[in-house]
């Protein structure tokens, strides 16, 4: 619970908004234990597996509109900050488009948090490379000629590791390649020659879907390797890949498949461990009413190409993930009622004075009322009555549907299909 005046202000208007903090989620706690108890499995398993260089079976939660999903990942979100892992939050969007890895990735690794730091993740953990026990390894596997990573990442922590002190711009931009900005091949072999290494590390081409993979996988192994139990990705609004054209969906469950750990241990991230968020009304209204299951497979098997029939079968394991969704539950009378309590306390913390308490729940409201509006609602409704003690405040709400009609403002191209001038075929 919090006790101070900053820190209830900022919890009441984190709610206000519908956008939860830390702050928030301490003074309301979690009411989905069931699915904290399997978020805390995942995280053992992610740390237990990686050791043999598995992949821990990913977590999908399905929960409607104003329901939680949002306050459940933050609060997921300091459990694995508080267990030593590396945790990033992650909101689907047209920034950030499930289908392509390169912006999934670059989404992920800008909105990473290290536990007790402040800084960009990757900058901060370079930092204390030098100290962690498990680098020394981790170096001499990624600069290795049998490396499973492609060779620019042994190349840049090669560069890195000789530059890090006298050359801070080149060590800088070996960072920034690991997070997922360009380097081009021109670049990375004139630092090698700045430094008098120039045949070790041949550099091949490499598309930049496989490319983002690799980032991922040289991301976590150098959290490892910097002494922290692995990395923790929590995606939201996952349901806004209903709203893709078909070919963008396909490509999306096919990552999907690959996030939850359903495309075999070759293909997937050891040391991440990966929970989405979803609607359940999605299976009903993509799945079956839009009849992905079986137009995704028609749809590649026409184009015919042996990466098209590949990704078919891959999408079809990331549909079959969707209805295995844990779903969150509703709360009772009793569990509204206490977290009414506990708003109405941070509330009289946040702005001393004394709020009335709520009227009880009705029945109609129980089965109808989300969440989130029973909170705005409270929220809205003690101040018109701080500021207006006469005030007798009439709130009238309004549910919010989910719509997944084809977006055409959604269909933007992946970074692997650009062309020169930045221009890609439409999809």
């Amino acid at each position: 619970m919090i006790d101070n005046l900053l820190a209830c202000r900022r919890a009441i208007e984190a709610v206000r908004a519908g956008v939860p903090n830390r702050d928030a989620v301490l003074a309301l706690g979690c009411s989905q234990p069931h699915i904290e108890e399997r978020f805390q499995q995942g995280l053992r398993e992610c740390r237990e597996l990686a050791e043999q260089g598995k992949q821990a079976k990913g977590l999908l939660v399905a929960g409607d509109f104003g329901t939680g999903k949002s306050h459940l990942l933050e609060h997921l979100h300091h459990l694995a900050l508080d267990q030593n892992l590396v945790s990033s939050k992650i909101v689907i969007s047209k920034e950030t488009p499930l289908f392509d890895p390169s912006k999934f990735y670059r989404s992920a690794i800008d909105a990473a948090v290290v536990p007790g730091k402040q800084g960009g993740a990757l900058r901060e953990i370079a930092e204390t490379l030098d100290r962690s026990r498990g680098y020394r390894a981790f170096y001499e596997r990624v600069t290795s000629d049998k490396s499973a990573l492609d060779s620019r990442f042994g190349a840049t922590l090669y560069i890195y590791e000789h530059v890090r002190i006298k050359d801070l711009e080149l060590s800088d931009r070996a960072i920034s390649f690991w997070s997922g900005r360009k380097l081009n091949v021109s670049e990375i072999k004139k630092a090698l020659r700045q430094i008098g290494e120039s045949v070790t590390y041949p550099l091949r081409k490499i598309s930049e879907r496989e490319l983002a993979h690799q980032r991922f996988r040289f991301a976590s192994q150098l959290m490892v390797a910097a002494g922290y139990s692995g990395w923790v990705l929590l995606v939201d609004e996952a349901e806004l890949i209903g709203r893709y054209s078909l070919l963008q969906r396909a490509r999306s469950y096919a990552e999907l498949a690959r996030w939850m750990g359903a495309l075999g241990e070759d293909r997937g991230f050891p040391s991440i461990f990966t929970v989405f968020a979803i609607t359940p009304d999605f299976e009903t209204a993509v799945l079956e009413e839009k009849d992905d299951r079986d137009k995704v497979r028609a749809r590649l098997a026409a184009r015919g190409t042996p990466d098209d029939l590949l990704m078919a079968s891959e999408a079809e394991r990331g549909m079959r993930e969707i209805p295995k969704a844990v779903k969150l539950k509703p709360l009772g009378r009793e569990q509204i009622e206490t977290v009414a309590g506990k708003l109405q306390k941070i509330h009289a913390q946040a702005y001393l004075w004394n709020p009335p308490a709520i009227q009880s729940v009705s029945e109609k409201e129980l089965r109808s009322t989300r969440m989130r509006t029973h909170v705005r609602t409270w929220v809205n409704q003690w101040d018109l009555q701080r500021l207006h003690p006469s005030y007798e405040p009439d709130i009238e709400t309004t549910a919010m549907e989910q719509r997944f009609e084809e977006d055409k403002d959604l269909e933007v191209s992946t970074e692997e299909n650009e062309d020169e001038h930045g221009a890609a075929p439409r999809v």
